[in-house]
């Protein structure tokens, strides 16, 4: 599987705009971002950008079950009422989604429904060109939070991902945000600790149980030496693969955790810095065989996650302005296939969190019987949604960013 760098997701997603590259998309660290710690206005925003790489199913994670049509397309995927965790009569969440139904009950969740945009594309690079550039109608160039820097004044440093490539939508005209990857470096490497390789050490007069599991264990360390060896290997012969940098997924996305993503992004608004966005991600919600139990495991990630950043969040005066987008290029076919997985689709939902967020759902829930072609029809514009994050958290104007259109959100943010 090929390892998208920096560089070649910015050529891959068209963005061509030279000074992208050259604004130093790589070029900052987490110590160049921490030395504008206090320059945050008391009273501004930040906006947390959280990009599902994959497509998420989202018929899957905001769950129809009480829908007869929800079971007649999914007899082997579907969710039964006794499995949801129940938001209303109609709808529930994913089992693996405990922690953010304790956050819609508290009112700190929205769920918008059936968010797309008008002709919708399957191509994971071409949808997320779309979502992250804000131009349904023509192919984009910059994205929606990159032209929003270019009216902030274009310092990368307001404008941080987390992630191994620099995202399209932190591109601008003039310049780009800050690719601040989150490095192996940043967390103690697994059985390196001399405590671990211990363990492997043969010891005087031990049983000779105790003897073979030393010895099983300073195989795993010989082979944990060779993999990383391998890995280093391939990484030197490889020109395009920078220092430190993490892989990415097949579709995008960091291979990094994202709670280790959250984590930083934490330690800078704690700190309050000058960034007021954030991008961090996830991958691996291509789930074409085998859904039910692999995005079971990516959603508790995800759930894990989101709800101790929210909660750490709520402890601070700036972190209780932090609100958190949550998106994914696409959403999976209503029917599933006959590898008890589904395929690309359209429509899905976008979960907006925070202490400011006023909870609840937002946009009409889509027909599973009224359909485009066995897809879903998008009842919500995605622009509505960033449109009521420019006003909401950045207190921009967003026809700035996305133009004469009018549509917003009503409720979720004051």
């Amino acid at each position: 599987m090929d390892t998208l760098t920096r560089r070649r997701f910015l050529l891959a997603s068209g963005v061509t705009g030279a000074a992208a590259l050259v604004a130093g998309a790589g070029a900052y660290t987490l110590r160049d971002i921490l030395a504008t710690a206090g320059d945050r206005p008391t009273d501004a925003g930040t906006l947390v950008l959280v990009t599902l790489y994959g497509g998420n199913d989202g018929l899957n994670t905001v769950i129809p079950y009480a829908d007869p049509a929800y079971h007649d397309a999914r007899p082997d995927l579907a969710y039964g009422a006794d499995e949801v965790l129940r938001v209303d009569d109609a709808l529930g969440l994913n089992p693996a989604l405990a922690g953010l139904h304790g956050l819609y009950g508290a009112g700190r969740l929205a769920i918008v429904r059936g968010a797309g945009y008008p002709k919708p594309n399957r191509s994971h690079f071409q949808s997320m060109d779309i979502w992250q550039t804000a131009q349904p109608d023509r192919p984009g160039t910059t994205g929606w939070l990159g032209r929003w820097l270019d009216a902030s004044g274009g310092d990368p440093r307001l404008a941080v991902s987390f992630e191994p490539a620099l995202p399209v939508l932190l591109a601008g005209e003039r310049g780009a945000g800050a690719a601040v990857p989150v490095t192996r470096q940043l967390a103690k490497e697994a059985l390196a600790d001399p405590v671990f390789a211990a363990f492997g050490e043969p010891q005087e007069g031990e049983t000779p149980l105790r003897a073979r599991a030393s010895a099983c264990f300073a195989d795993l360390l010989a082979v944990n030496a060779l993999v990383a060896g391998a890995r280093q290997a391939a990484a030197d012969d490889d020109p395009d693969t920078e220092d430190g940098a993490e892989g990415a997924t097949a579709t995008g996305g960091a291979t990094s955790p994202l709670q280790a993503q959250l984590d930083l992004v934490a330690q800078c608004v704690e700190a309050r810095v000058a960034t007021r966005v954030f991008s961090v991600s996830l991958g691996g919600f291509d789930t074409h065989a085998d859904e039910k139990q692999a995005q079971s495991v990516l959603l508790g990630q995800v759930d894990k996650a989101l709800t101790g950043f929210a909660d750490r969040m709520a402890r601070t005066d700036a972190g209780r302005k932090v609100v958190v987008a949550v998106y994914s290029e696409f959403g999976r076919r209503v029917r599933a296939n006959a590898s008890d997985g589904t395929d690309h689709g359209t429509a899905s939902d976008v979960f907006l969190l925070g202490a400011g967020v006023h909870g609840g759902l937002y946009g009409a829930q889509p027909s599973l019987t009224d359909l485009d072609g066995g897809d879903l029809k998008f009842t919500t514009d995605f622009r509505d949604v960033y449109a009521t994050l420019l006003e909401g958290v950045l207190g921009t104007d967003p026809e700035r960013v996305l133009g004469r259109w009018p549509g917003r959100l009503a409720g979720p943010l004051p």
